[in-house]
């Protein structure tokens, strides 16, 4: 088959949809995309197959291989359509305050499709919805006063990505394991404490003290847009 990309497949987002076929229930990628994403948010990617997404849409597992020849593919789509909620709002004008903006839709995206958080890192999400939010923010932060190379920038966006991909999937987990466990923060933080009081009282732990004492306690979000900026403006000072 000749392509673009010569005797390769076209990617999943350049193949036509498949003619339509006379039968009760209409389907689209997008359409299977939406199914598999709502499966993903309350049971996690452990829990998506496609004989559950047919199951749902009702209709016969084959029929899904007609759009998304493999799970990879469908990975792809739903990637792709969580790219597409981050891309809804244009980010603002000024450089800085665009870079700040992605980031923290990309947190929002994250938390409430948590299985996005796994997918972020890997291997490069290559649909146009994360093409135009990647060109968005290499854009922006091309613009930094520092940033006056190919390399500049490649450096720049490699630290900003490493923050946001471990911050991400960190708040995740901890999410994640505090439904598991069924652990309130504040209880297991009392819990611990006698401990921890006796622990700094050796005198073996002074910075540790420090932190534990005079540190302030930021919520996530917080926490989270303190870091970003910190990224942000150390890599382009």
């Amino acid at each position: 088959m000749d392509t673009p990309y010569g005797s390769a497949s076209l990617p999943v987002w350049e193949r036509p949809e498949p003619q339509p076929r006379a039968a009760a229930v209409t389907l689209s990628r997008a359409r299977i995309a939406d199914t598999a994403i709502l499966l993903a948010d309350e049971h996690g990617l452990d829990g998506l197959s496609v004989r559950k997404i047919a199951k749902e849409l009702g209709v016969g597992p084959m029929r899904l291989y007609d759009y998304v020849a493999t799970m990879s593919e469908l990975l792809d789509l739903m990637v792709d359509a969580v790219y597409a909620e981050i891309a809804e709002v244009d980010p603002p004008v000024v450089w800085r305050d665009a870079v700040l903006h992605i980031v923290h839709r990309t947190r929002e995206a994250a938390l409430a499709h948590e299985w996005f958080a796994d997918l972020l890192g890997a291997r490069p999400h290559l649909g146009p919805h994360a093409l135009a939010v990647g060109e968005a923010t290499a854009a922006a932060l091309s613009r930094a006063p520092a940033v006056h190379s190919v390399n500049d920038l490649q450096r720049s966006l490699g630290a900003l990505n490493a923050f946001m991909v471990g911050a991400l999937r960190r708040e995740v987990t901890e999410r994640r394991t505090a439904r598991a466990t069924g652990t309130d923060v504040s209880a297991w933080q009392a819990a611990q404490g006698p401990y921890l009081t006796r622990m700094l009282a050796t005198g073996r732990y002074p910075t540790v003290a420090r932190l534990v004492v005079g540190g302030t306690h930021l919520d996530a979000g917080e926490t989270f847009h303190h870091n970003l900026t910190t990224i942000v403006d150390g890599v382009t000072a």
